[in-house]
């Protein structure tokens, strides 16, 4: 892996782009070049406009093939489904799953989760799925080490995801690069034990101590993490 490659960052379900400016500034600072995807297919506010996991994939392929040479991979959360989608990718040097589904061949995200969306996933009848209007509950499972303020901004962000990009069997090909978990210790969104499980396959594993969104509340210590992805260097494991 060279300096030269390009960190590609996607954004979880029920997100954007914007999930990842408090990280942006940190990572050029390092000298890191850096894109990212601003927003997938199957999320936005218009529910009759979304559209599935492989949409999701073309899209970050497209990406991928704008950057014009090596990229390493970073995808949060539901992310994982599409870096898994892309495993023998051949401009793909590295992925790294922060807090990700990492589904084997024939696995849906709803599968990985047993099977029914947990209580704070409101399914609606237009065929999308929401996050709980209680933010207290959203803050709880998603950004509980953030300020009460800056988690119920981060509340008020999140739009509207397709039902069908959690129900899509992944095609999880054999991966042809080296894989990072970065796991989040203290995330009530997917559990440690099953971010635990999923992380087996990968090459390294590292351990920040974080809810669910690192990126939100720990960036220095994620931008970090990532420079030494782009470096080509293996992180000290946490």
């Amino acid at each position: 892996m060279t300096r030269g490659s390009t960190l590609l960052l996607i954004h979880g379900a029920w997100c954007g782009g914007w999930v990842w400016e408090p990280l942006l500034a940190r990572l050029r600072e390092r000298g890191v070049r850096v894109e990212v995807i601003a927003q997938l297919p199957s999320a936005g506010v218009d529910a009759g406009r979304l559209e599935d996991l492989q949409a999701d994939v073309g899209r970050v392929r497209s990406q991928i093939s704008a950057a014009g040479g090596s990229v390493v991979l970073c995808g949060h959360s539901y992310a994982g489904m599409l870096m898994s989608e892309l495993a023998n990718h051949p401009a793909v040097e590295r992925s790294v799953y922060l807090a990700a589904f990492w589904p084997v061949k024939g696995q849906s995200l709803l599968d990985l989760v047993g099977g029914r969306p947990p209580d704070w996933i409101v399914g609606r009848e237009d065929g999308s799925l929401a996050i709980t209007d209680d933010a207290d509950r959203a803050r709880d499972v998603l950004f509980g080490d953030l300020a009460p303020d800056d988690a119920a901004r981060a509340h008020e962000r999140l739009v509207l995801q397709s039902a069908a990009s959690f129900m899509t069997p992944s095609g999880a090909p054999a991966r042809s690069h080296p894989c990072t978990y970065v796991l989040c210790t203290d995330d009530q969104c997917v559990p440690p034990a099953l971010q635990e499980a999923m992380s087996a396959p990968a090459d390294d594993v590292v351990r920040l101590q974080s809810a669910h969104f690192a990126q939100l509340s720990h960036p220095g210590q994620l931008a970090q993490v990532l420079t030494t992805m782009v470096a080509g260097e293996l992180p000290a494991a946490r």
